[in-house]
């Protein structure tokens, strides 16, 4: 797997995850789905991802977006 698609899949993560939370637990977790929207929009703007600097810490070979 390369980074590109381990940020890929880290992101659909936790969106699911906050929307299940939102849907289970409270709404105020729509404030976590918010975060993680604005985290996206930054990164296509900055090109900095802190996933993808965790990622690549933990061994993840680089793909073509984040080389």
């Amino acid at each position: 797997m390369t980074l590109d698609r381990a940020v890929l899949r880290f992101a659909g993560l936790m969106v699911l995850l906050s929307a299940l939370l939102t849907w289970l637990v409270s709404p105020y977790f729509l404030l976590f789905t918010a975060f993680i929207g604005l985290n996206l929009l930054q990164s296509s703007f900055t090109g900095f991802c802190p996933a993808a600097a965790v990622f690549r810490l933990l061994g993840v070979r680089t793909g073509c977006a984040f080389e």
